[in-house]
């Protein structure tokens, strides 16, 4: 079902329990994914997928329980479709059959599929994975040989192969913006760090440095920030040895950004603080506790910085806010 943010869903928990099996096969098996579905296991079907189209590709994630085989058929091939499908495991166990070729993907690894050839995908148990669908000349001239790539496992401490699943997550966000201008830009960056994971060609390795890696490792950095963006201690040399980058690179990161480390943790930091003044249930706390709370060390600076960022004293925020309620 297509959804207001851009993104499609399909769930079969939406659907009579008879039903679900044959229009999981038809809708999301032949239309979607373009290959045969079989449930082996006896257990009920569960299956969550979401799908965002963009330019030039397509992205799913899905999640669906119980033993299954994915057959792509020669049927299939001879539609014509030649492109490649780029598989990331996140949870589950696979076995993959194509041409010559097998492979049992790690938790959180990934591997190539080629859509012109016949191949099995036998999944042994529930399963979530997310699925990059990527034209054959998109990657022809920008990996190192993309036939060899077909079926070989990318391990999942590759760096680019991690970015690209974070960066994914992000994009499948229902609340991301998804304008025509931001899902362009997004679609070069997955192209990019798919193009790193499965080995890029020096001219398109350079480029994909100076774009979808670069996009992908501030958007790692930021979210590092988000997660520890409570701590007193945070510091952009904690942030740069979490990351495995220095600290001259994240602040390179975020003058291109047009801001820097400092500014971009302290509008984090003071717009928790407004939703906290904000909240009823915060309401105990003393305008100095939610500072504290907040990763402020002086009352006296996040005061200021209050004022300056948002034209209202903390006190202010608060009382206005308990007058709402009230009201």
């Amino acid at each position: 079902m297509p959804g207001g943010s851009g993104i499609s869903t399909f769930s079969t928990e939406e659907l009579p329990e008879r039903d679900r099996v044959p229009i999981w096969r038809e809708v999301f098996g032949r239309s979607i994914a373009k290959v045969d579905l079989e449930l082996v296991s006896e257990s009920p079907l569960h299956c969550e997928s979401s799908i965002r189209a963009l330019p030039g590709m397509t992205i799913w994630s899905s999640l669906t329980s119980g033993v299954v085989t994915v057959t792509r058929t020669s049927t299939h091939v001879s539609d014509g479709d030649d492109n490649f499908v780029l598989n990331i495991l996140r949870r589950g166990q696979l076995a993959v059959a194509q041409g010559d070729r097998e492979v049992f993907p790690d938790q959180k690894g990934a591997f190539l599929w080629s859509n012109a050839e016949k191949g099995t995908l036998r999944q042994l148990e529930t399963c979530d994975f997310v699925s990059v669908a990527l034209s054959r000349p998109m990657l022809k001239g920008a990996v190192k040989d993309v036939e060899d790539a077909v079926m070989r496992p990318i391990p999942p401490s590759t760096e680019a192969l991690r970015l690209l699943n974070s960066y994914i997550n992000i994009l499948m966000d229902a609340n991301a913006p998804a304008s025509s201008e931001i899902l362009a830009l997004s679609a070069v960056h997955v192209s990019d760090l798919a193009v790193l994971a499965l080995g890029a060609t020096r001219d398109a390795a350079e480029s994909a440095r100076n774009g979808g890696l670069r996009a992908a490792r501030l958007q790692a950095v930021k979210a590092d920030i988000l997660a520890n963006l409570t701590h007193p201690d945070l510091s952009i040399e904690r942030v740069a040895a979490r990351q495995g980058i220095s600290p001259r690179y994240i602040r390179d990161l975020f003058n291109g950004d047009q801001t820097t480390f400092g500014d971009f943790v302290r509008e984090q930091r003071l717009r928790h603080a407004y939703r906290l003044l904000c909240d009823a249930e915060n309401y105990h706390r003393t305008i100095g506790e939610t500072a504290l709370a907040c990763g402020f060390g002086d009352i006296s600076y996040f005061n200021h910085c209050f004022r300056r960022r948002f034209g209202e004293t903390p006190s202010d925020v608060r009382q206005r806010a308990n007058l709402d309620r009230s009201n």
